[in-house]
């Protein structure tokens, strides 16, 4: 495929989406300004970001901290150079202690926020950074599997009051995904009302990060605020590891 030819792929992909997104928008009598709209680019060439930011996404997705230090770095470089909009990075994926410092540098809001130690190693992290902030969710699990990323809801207004409290880390609200086997409806329902209390004890907590590519108009009429879409903007995605 020549490059030509993927920009138009991308294109008409990422209109097909937004079509889909303000009919979503239009059927829950919200406006299309409520949401942002996060193209996941995992395992996704940096030319295909690249394509993205020309088609005027900021927002970008990653779930690999070397993946997101790779294209975020050169993206910004790019941005710099060449007087671009500014991009916004997002970090989704399973959170190592070991990585904390890594991605602290490059995330600008991280959506599996889900262990309470983790939020003071982000603290301390950010504190080495100097004047840096980041912005979090709290990753929900809606069924408690262990074996599932995600806090319990039972645990979620804790998790809330420790990122309150911390120094460097600005609480957005609260981010699921949902089990394969669940009904999305059921599951989105169950996001709202978690999200509701949330905002109820801490008003800044507005948001709702919810809804992927097989799921996201169902998201939406349910309150989703951020919705994290790949393969329905770029296609089948790479197998690699």
């Amino acid at each position: 495929m020549t490059d030509q030819e993927r920009v138009a792929e991308i294109s008409l992909a990422l209109l097909q989406v937004e079509e889909r997104i303000y009919r979503a928008c239009k059927l829950a009598a919200r406006s299309r300004n409520d949401l942002t709209l996060i193209a996941v680019t995992k395992t996704y060439p940096i030319s295909d970001v690249q394509i993205l930011q020309g088609l005027g996404i900021k927002d970008f997705g990653e779930n690999r901290d070397g993946e997101g230090i790779e294209k975020s770095s050169a993206i910004k470089e790019s941005v710099k150079k060449h007087f671009l909009a500014k991009t916004y990075w997002h970090y989704q994926g399973e959170i190592q202690s070991k990585k904390i410092g890594s991605i602290s540098r490059w995330a600008d809001t991280v959506h599996s926020l889900d262990d309470l130690s983790h939020i003071e190693k982000f603290d301390r992290a950010l504190e080495l950074l100097g004047e840096k902030s980041l912005e979090v969710f709290i990753q929900v699990s809606l069924d408690g599997n262990p074996n599932r990323s995600g806090l319990k809801a039972s645990a979620v207004l804790e998790a809330c009051e420790v990122v309150a409290n911390s120094s460097h880390l600005n609480l957005m609200g609260v981010m699921t995904v949902p089990p394969v086997e669940s009904d999305p409806e059921k599951s989105f329902a169950e996001i709202a009302e978690i999200a509701a209390k949330v905002r109820n004890a801490f008003p800044e907590a507005r948001y709702l990060s919810a809804g992927m590519s097989g799921d996201f108009e169902v998201a939406i009429a349910y309150g989703a605020t951020h919705i994290r879409i790949g393969s329905q903007i770029l296609g089948s995605r790479s197998t690699a590891p």
